[in-house]
């Protein structure tokens, strides 16, 4: 499950709205719904998130924390190390190695220590 579609199961179990209700209202299958749900889809268009955004008629700073969401939300994400120093490839490819079995506090401390440190650019 990606963040994007954990958010939107949510709200749309507190609005009291199927999937297929949903689905229809915004012009995807339900199909695809369930998938963008689960996660075997990729991060929403930008259109897309728009016709949810207006069907559960959400206020600007929820529909800037579910962008967001969205953002963070590709099941397949590549990373790429070329140029990089060889440490950083091989920490790229523990991650991917390991990622399935860390335990939800150490993602957690992972992911604080990214938040803490933002991309130089």
């Amino acid at each position: 499950m990606t963040p994007f579609g954990q958010a939107l199961r949510e709200l749309r179990r507190r609005r009291g709205i199927t999937q297929r209700m949903l689905a229809e209202a915004i012009g995807v299958t339900p199909a695809y719904l369930s998938a963008l749900e689960h996660g075997r889809r990729g991060k929403p268009t930008f259109e897309l998130l728009q016709r949810i955004v207006g069907y559960f008629n959400i206020i600007w700073d929820e529909a800037e924390e579910l962008f967001g969401l969205a953002e963070d939300s590709h099941p397949r994400v590549v990373l790429d190390t070329s140029g990089m120093p060889a440490r950083y490839t091989a920490f790229a490819n523990h991650l991917a190695q390991r990622i399935r079995t860390l335990a939800p506090d150490v993602i957690e401390e992972m992911d604080m220590l990214l938040k803490k440190n933002p991309p130089q650019d």
